[in-house]
């Protein structure tokens, strides 16, 4: 009777929760508060974790994430995934409509705000989602199943048991656009340029964790073979809703030339409001039943077109060019400009990016140049008005750093100069507040002003210096805003920051491309500073989560003098320099190097590696001659055959459950 009743309510626990996805992503009309969406969504998770067998195919957990691919997978698109022609102006808006006037005489055209993301198509058998595929080439895609199914807003199941193949636009809100790029910040990260490649960067992830947190959103705009589902486009749109899709509702069916173009300047003024980015407007002839007379070209269809806006661009003077030192001592150069008004803001700075890209464009001080905002948000120089350039100096990159006046580089297949003198006052400065950020080791009132302050007085010039502040507490109260119960609450802070997490340190010291997740997973598989600071590259690399660009920095990192002068002298302050690990349980895995292939009925990857990890194996993502043990499911591939042509021992699912029951 229990099971029943267990059974009975992850039904409609998925239901409950399902319906609240709906209402709030979908709708945009939540019922329910946030703090009772999380209560359903726990109570999900451990009743699936306790009763797997219960796990259905629309169930919300599966928009969390936790697979991790190797690469993705080719998919063949049965119907063509066909791209559309542009037009840019009135007149060959014109144009496209005496062509089609031509061929038809009475038609209605449907116009749709062409969202700047990327394409893909979902297959649904049954109602149920089957498969996410990309563009692609048009005719071959790849799998993205695992990552577009941790889209809040995409229906698992549809409201009608039915076999369709639909297609929409993946894209990044502006929101998790911000919040995404402040963590790369944050983490030492090159920034993504705009929402599009970010959600482009995001959608091509193997971990679909990571995909789950960056908070994608997708629309759907047609369906496969529509005209078996509704005789217009307006029609199909209609349908798709009541399938539970979510549509952009910025869709006009209109009738003539003039109409169409009045429209299309109403959506250019409704899209700079918009939470997304869009590039132009789709315009379709509406009647499905036309589309064969209408006819198509080689590469795109007649009876519709893509008109492209014009991005909001600003004419400005640049005033000189700036360079900014980052916490890894990268050197970003700035346009310093005439203040503008873009998009709704005063902008007077604007990314520059790299030498490249100066030289590329040609930009030179005192020029007049055209501003936008990048994706909206970032301003960005994109263009000189050389017919107004006068006696202007070519650009010449700097090679002092413009803070210690160090040596700057290039290094060979970087785009980014860095000041390589790891003393530079401008990398500690950044340095010091990476460290004392939230993210990092959470040293409260030691915020960026503070450190600025302090790093100007010479107080603040490495990272150890931090430690050796209560030295000064006499001194500190003759600084302004400086008062006893301040100081008293940033030396407590920075007292108690000592006992702070492993992981939290290691993402503090600021290793180039070691974000906060790289340094949990580092600190997981080197759980004292003693073991990572010996870690070798190949080592690291055969952790799954970590690369050739982040071994190698770790291992040049830990190879600085300089560096393990620091990590000694913290280690004397008493800061924490090891990770708190479960006990491992002796077993026939203890110190094994595994492997995992196939799919998995009783368990899934993730569980399979906590218990693998809690009794003492190393489990890794490739089959090599160091590799002992590579357990497999159904459908395992190139793993299990090079397996057992290294003659590497395997283990089936069965025998694995065995000998995991027989370890209880």
């Amino acid at each position: 009777m229990i099971y029943v009743d267990i059974k009975k309510r992850i039904i409609e626990l998925t239901k409950q929760i399902n319906q609240a996805n709906y209402d709030y992503h979908t709708l945009d009309q939540p019922k329910i508060s946030d703090q009772s969406y999380d209560k359903l969504l726990k109570e999900l998770v451990e009743l699936e974790n306790a009763y797997p067998e219960y796990q259905f195919e629309d169930s919300p957990t599966q928009k969390i994430g936790g697979v991790i691919l190797s690469s993705f997978q080719k998919v063949k698109h049965q119907i063509p995934m066909m791209s559309l022609s542009n037009v840019f102006d009135e007149n060959e808006l014109r144009s496209f409509d005496e062509r089609i006037k031509k061929v038809v005489s009475t038609f209605s055209y449907i116009t749709e705000l062409k969202i700047d993301g990327l394409a893909v198509s979902l297959l649904y058998e049954k109602g149920l989602f089957v498969r996410a595929a990309t563009r692609g080439n048009g005719s071959i895609g790849e799998d993205v199943t695992h990552n577009v199914k941790t889209i809040k807003s995409l229906p698992l199941k549809l409201n009608e048991p039915i076999d369709i193949e639909v297609r929409g636009e993946i894209y990044m809100p502006h929101k998790s656009f911000k919040m995404l790029n402040e963590e790369r910040l944050n983490e030492g990260e090159t920034l993504f340029a705009n929402p599009r490649n970010a959600a482009a960067g995001t959608i091509r992830q193997l971990d679909s964790k990571v995909v789950s947190k960056r908070n994608l959103d997708l629309f759907v705009y047609t369906i496969v073979n529509q005209s078996n589902y509704a005789d217009t486009q307006e029609k199909a749109l209609e349908y798709l809703s009541k399938l539970g899709f979510k549509v952009n509702s910025n869709y006009q069916k209109v009738f003539g030339i003039e109409s169409l173009i009045e429209t299309i300047n109403q959506y250019d003024i409704i899209r700079k409001r918009l939470p997304y980015d869009t590039d132009g407007v789709v315009i379709k002839v509406n009647e499905f039943s036309l589309y064969e007379e209408i006819g198509f070209t080689a590469k795109f269809p007649k009876w519709a077109t893509a008109y492209k806006f014009q991005a909001e661009r600003v004419e400005t003077i640049l005033k000189d060019i700036t360079f900014q030192v980052g916490r890894t001592g990268v050197i970003t150069p700035v346009a310093e400009l005439e203040p503008v008004l873009i998009s709704g803001s005063m902008v007077a700075r604007a990314t520059l990016h790299n030498e490249d890209y100066i030289k590329h464009k040609d930009i030179r001080i005192h020029d007049t140049v055209l501003v936008h905002k990048a994706g909206e948000i970032i301003p960005e120089v994109i263009e000189v008005v050389l017919n107004k350039r006068t006696h202007q100096e070519p650009f010449v990159m700097i090679d002092k750093c413009p803070i210690c006046q160090g040596e700057v580089v290039r290094k060979e297949g970087e785009a980014d100069h860095y000041c390589v003198n790891p003393d530079c006052p401008g990398k500690s400065m950044y340095g010091l507040i990476h460290f004392s950020s939230r993210q990092a080791m959470d040293i409260d009132t030691l915020g960026e002003k503070i450190v600025e302050t302090l790093h100007d007085l010479g107080y603040l010039n490495k990272i150890s210096d931090i430690y050796h502040l209560k030295e000064y507490k006499e001194a500190l109260k003759d600084l302004p805003g400086f008062g006893d119960k301040k100081i008293y609450t940033l030396l407590k802070a920075i007292e108690e920051s000592k006992k702070q997490n492993f992981d939290r340190l290691i993402f503090g010291l600021g290793i180039k491309h070691v974000g906060s997740k790289v340094a949990k997973t580092l600190t997981k598989h080197y759980p004292t500073i003693d073991k990572l600071m010996h870690a070798n590259l190949e080592d690291l690399q055969s952790i799954p989560e970590i690369g050739p660009m982040i071994a190698q920095s770790v291992v040049a990192y830990f190879k600085n003098e300089s560096n393990l002068v620091l990590i000694h002298e913290l280690i004397n302050l008493g800061l924490n320099m090891n990770s708190e690990q479960e006990e491992v349980i002796d077993s026939p895995f203890t110190n094994k190097i595994i492997v995992l292939t196939g799919k998995l009925e009783h368990f899934s990857r993730d569980e399979v590696t906590e218990l693998l990890e809690k009794y003492g194996a190393k489990v890794t993502s490739s089959v090599s001659s160091k590799t002992d043990l590579v357990i497999y499911g159904e459908e395992a591939g190139s793993k299990l055959t090079k397996a057992n042509e290294l003659k590497i021992k395997v283990m089936d699912e069965k025998a694995f459950k065995e000998t995991i029951d027989g370890l209880h």
